[in-house]
């Protein structure tokens, strides 16, 4: 039917009926596999009662259901705080998107949404297109800013209220007519989708004005002839905001749709496709409804077994080294390709000839698209040196060649419709880097498990495969052997590489079955699609830039200490009263304690004496010696652990150090750094300061330095809601000082440095749960003295004892604790007695603070290269809280801008602190200037 005079278009507003179907019922899963499909439910029972309630004289002859697409639309574009402030969806909800989508086409009703675009400008669109077409339109939704499409053959249905909205219905709701919402909208803002308007203006005042002088227009020229001061000053101030305003709430009502209104006409549903959609869902009474009336038989669905039954069956197919292929020839690997893309993801693995993701080179690429099949596809592997004399680098039999191996992966691999599965997929990506694949999208079920299970267990392969599917892996050591006999993958023979290789990626892809489901379950959704599966590219990205070292600053820096080293020698011996060998642990405890009989020693099951760091910190205050053995050690881990080893790091095609960032690393989020671990470089003594004195910017360029300022302790004003802290936070106080103040009664006038640094110490200690024989060490004070000032912190704060009090309880009674975006960290040892309680007690403590500071430097982050894409800069290097870059020295401004605002507005809008976050920006020639 071709529309036009005596047509009735229903569009209906999609993401109404998915919010409204969502808040309307309880939570509830699909018992198969604990899938969240409330919404699905509510929807579907919407849509059901749609059908039935307009299926008389009156029913319309055609019908859309009308989505938003997900992501931005062209109003970002316009202003990039559109829609900022609203929360992101309930984690239990995003999977339901694509669900409500099924269950419309199911119902054989047209489903429309178009990418850049909301839905209201595809409704307004159609809208118009019926009212020019004579017909009739009513949209089914009770959204205010759809009004305006009202009059001439459109009108509004709230479906909820079954109340029609025609013109008197708009001037009821905005005092103007459809024509005008728009003006009055401009006018008043929407704070929902942060749509600025005029301040102190709203819709009473908006309508009076605009019946007042006719239109936006004519108010805005004639300004000020308004009487009010307020309101003409703010006119007069704003009027670009305002004609802003007025371009985001305007509907785009000539968008170019791909399809017309004719493709919108009524169809019955199919019995097949809608029974079989709720049969899937598991909707016994919606499916019985529905089959009664098609007239035909309801769907037999049959009650689920166990979940744990429903894992064993998934995982049923043993796994079988025996039977994984080795690709050989084109034929084959078309043939895994072809299935690959039918199926639309795969498990993929490389086997490289190095760790080092930088200098590795492929020795074979692994494929799994179904558990128990899987296939190893070898490019590199070489003849070891006894097989043949002279045969070190030829290449072993039934290989294909690697440039037509990569050529016929390369489009598969960068299909952003095939989603390709790793376990730690960022090493994978940076091998395939090198060759010039960029892979996307990916699932790492590493980072999986990390959402799921931070805090329980560890997140490796092998202990993923023995914990949750029973299976022990094929040992690495088997091929590769071990000590200085070692080989790499490359000389392992094809034969043996196949079982072992194709066997991770069918372990990946049953891991990723099993994973994934669970992430709605547990409500992590959200942590792991914004804090660790975008983070992945990001931080290949920075580790493949590295950030450039001056070997000659280490070497020399290196020899400073090995002589500061030596004269510390000489005093330590002249205190000891004879020479020792000072990195001794066993000597030194010897002099310490049968010697020169200092209290506290304390033989372990060797006999000797305990001399950790803790020891000599509580004997230094007894004797020069053990502060002089403490200096010594620092200088010479210092030495071994960064001037020496830096300069083995230094990659010798770019100059430049390459560490590799571990998501895993802490249970809390943060992230770390390891080969060479670049986070603990010690900043507070002086030596460790002149470390970053290496990490240098190239010629013409500059390494800034963001860092979040107190962090932490913001945070604590936020989730303890201490009012003092927070205002101290807001009105941009000396943090530590306050605290001083408040706690030890000091006039900020009259403070001084040694009064703010036991502040300080108890400010930073209270996040770790510190108690008073740790800060008695801290301070160098009496244990007495130091319990006397955190009592009176609690007293001063009593929020914070509360938080503490509340964490705890809610981690004994769950088994984990959160952090404010939703990661949980589980706290296994909360229960346990003894010393294990009182450290998981602090760690859980502590947890939702640190890991919410983590949360937030990776939401700043993953936003910052599309933030600095059009900058001369890179991202380098991510040390706690704080961020450096590299920038050609005329973008340093523009770019310490850029960033700074990402960062302190990370939080955004996921989480609104009560306190700001401050950023505090440096630059220079190297690390240390720029810190």
């Amino acid at each position: 039917m071709s529309f036009g005079k005596g047509c009735h278009l229903h569009l209906i507003d999609g993401s109404a009926f998915i919010f409204r179907a969502y808040h309307a019922l309880p939570p509830l899963t699909r018992k198969s596999d604990g899938l969240p499909i409330g919404a699905v439910a509510g929807f579907c029972n919407m849509l059901q009662r749609y059908v039935e309630d307009n299926a008389g004289p009156d029913a319309p002859t055609h019908v859309a259901v009308i989505f938003d697409y997900s992501g931005k639309s062209f109003r970002n574009e316009m202003y990039d705080l559109y829609k900022a402030n609203r929360p992101p969806a309930p984690e239990d909800l995003v999977p339901q998107f694509p669900l409500t989508r099924d269950a419309t086409r199911a119902f054989n009703i047209a489903c429309k949404e178009v990418e850049g675009f909301e839905a209201d400008d595809i409704i307004a669109t159609l809208a118009v297109q019926a009212r020019e077409a004579g017909g009739r339109c009513t949209i089914i939704s009770s959204d205010k800013d759809l009004m305006q499409l009202v009059g001439g053959g459109v009108e509004m249905l709230d479906a909820m209220k079954n109340k029609r909205i025609d013109r008197d219905g708009v001037h009821e709701k905005f005092g103007v007519g459809p024509e005008r919402v728009v003006d009055v909208q401009a006018l008043a803002g929407d704070s929902v989708d942060n749509v600025p308007g005029a301040p102190g203006i709203g819709i009473k005042t908006a309508a009076l004005l605009i019946n007042e002088y006719g239109d936006l227009e004519s108010l805005l020229d004639r300004a000020e002839e308004i009487k009010q001061p307020k309101r003409r000053q703010s006119l007069i101030d704003n009027r670009a905001q305002i004609e802003l305003s007025k371009k985001l709430v305007q509907l785009d009502e000539g968008m170019q749709l791909d399809f017309t209104i004719d493709d919108l006409e009524v169809q019955d549903a199919d019995a097949d496709t809608l029974l079989g959609f709720l049969a899937e869902m598991e909707f016994r009474t919606l499916a019985k409804r529905a089959a009664d009336k098609l007239g035909v038989d309801a769907p037999v669905i049959a009650e689920p077994v166990a979940q744990a039954s429903v894992v064993a069956q998934e995982e049923s197919v043993p796994i079988d080294a025996a039977k994984y292929e080795w690709v050989q020839d084109r034929a084959a690997l078309d043939r895994w390709i072809a299935q690959i893309m039918k199926r639309g993801y795969v498990a993929v693995d490389t086997e490289t000839n190095s760790l080092n993701e930088m200098v590795a080179e492929l020795a074979g690429i692994c494929l799994s698209v179904e558990p128990g099949e899987a296939c190893y596809i070898p490019v590199g592997h070489k003849k070891g040196a006894s097989d043949d004399l002279f045969g070190g680098d030829e290449l072993q039999a039934g290989q294909m060649p690697l440039q037509e191996v990569l050529d016929a992966l390369q489009p598969m691999l960068e299909d952003a419709s095939v989603l390709k599965i790793f376990q730690n997929a960022k090493y994978d990506c940076k091998v395939f880097a090198n060759y010039n694949i960029a892979v996307a999208p990916v699932d790492d079920t590493m980072l999986l498990s990390y959402a799921l299970h931070a805090g329980e267990h560890n997140h490796g392969m092998d202990a993923l495969s023995e914990r949750y599917l029973g299976h022990q892996p094929i040992s690495i050591k088997t091929l590769l052997g071990t000590g200085k006999s070692a080989i790499t993958f490359d000389k392992v023979p094809i034969e043996d590489a196949v079982k072992y290789a194709a066997e991770d990626a069918d372990v990946t892809l049953r891991l990723w079955k099993m994973f994934r489901p669970k992430l709605h379950q547990k409500q992590v959704t959200t942590v792991y699609e914004t804090l660790e599966r975008p983070l992945v590219p990001v931080l290949a990205q920075m580790e493949r830039h590295g950030i450039k070292v001056d070997r000659d600053t280490l070497s020399r820096m290196s020899n400073a200490f090995a002589q500061k080293m030596a004269g510390l020698e000489a005093e330590i011996h002249e205190a000891a009263g004879r020479s020792f060998n000072v990195g001794s642990p066993k000597q030194l405890g010897e002099i310490l304690f049968d010697e020169m009989a200092l209290p506290g020693g304390k033989k372990g099951k060797t006999g000797a004496y305990a001399t950790g760091v803790d020891v000599l910190e509580d004997l230094a205050t007894e004797h020069s010696l053990p502060g002089l053995v403490l200096d010594w050690r620092q200088l010479s881990k210092l030495k071994s652990t960064y001037t020496d080893a830096l300069q083995t790091h230094i990659n010798a095609d770019t100059g430049r150090v390459h560490t590799s960032y571990v998501q895993t690393g802490a249970n809390t989020g943060r992230l770390a750094s390891a080969d060479p671990n670049l986070q603990n470089i010690p900043v507070r003594s002086e030596e460790g300061r002149r470390i970053r004195e290496a990490f240098v910017a190239d010629e013409g360029k500059t390494l800034i330095s963001l860092d979040y300022s107190q962090v932490e302790l913001r945070i604590l004003a936020h989730v303890a809601e201490i009012d003092a802290l927070k205002a101290a936070f807001r009105e941009g106080q000396d943090i530590h000082a306050m605290t001083a103040s408040e706690v030890f009664g000091v006039p900020m006038d009259e403070m001084t440095s040694d009064v703010r640094s036991r502040a300080k110490a108890i400010n930073f200690g209270v996040i770790y749960g510190i108690s008073g024989f740790g800060l008695a060490r801290n301070l160098r004070i009496p244990r007495g003295d130091a319990q006397d000032f955190i009592n009176r912190y609690f007293e001063r704060f009593p929020g914070i004892r509360t938080y503490m009090d509340d964490t705890k309880a809610f981690a004994k009674e769950h088994g984990y604790v959160q952090t404010l975006f939703g990661r949980k960290i589980h706290t296994p040892e909360i229960n346990a007695k003894g010393p294990r309680a009182s450290f998981a007690y602090r760690a859980a403590i502590n947890a939702p603070i640190q890991g919410t500071a983590a949360d937030i430097i990776r939401r700043a982050m993953v936003r910052m290269p599309d933030a600095i894409k059009d900058l001369p800069a890179k991202m380098l290097l991510q040390v706690h809280d704080e961020l450096i870059f590299e920038v050609e020295d005329a973008a340093v401004d523009e770019t310490i801008a850029v960033a700074r605002d990402i960062m302190q507005g990370a939080a955004e809008p996921a989480v609104k602190l009560d306190v700001p976050l401050i950023v505090d920006a440096g630059q220079g020639a190297n690390w240390a200037e720029a810190h």
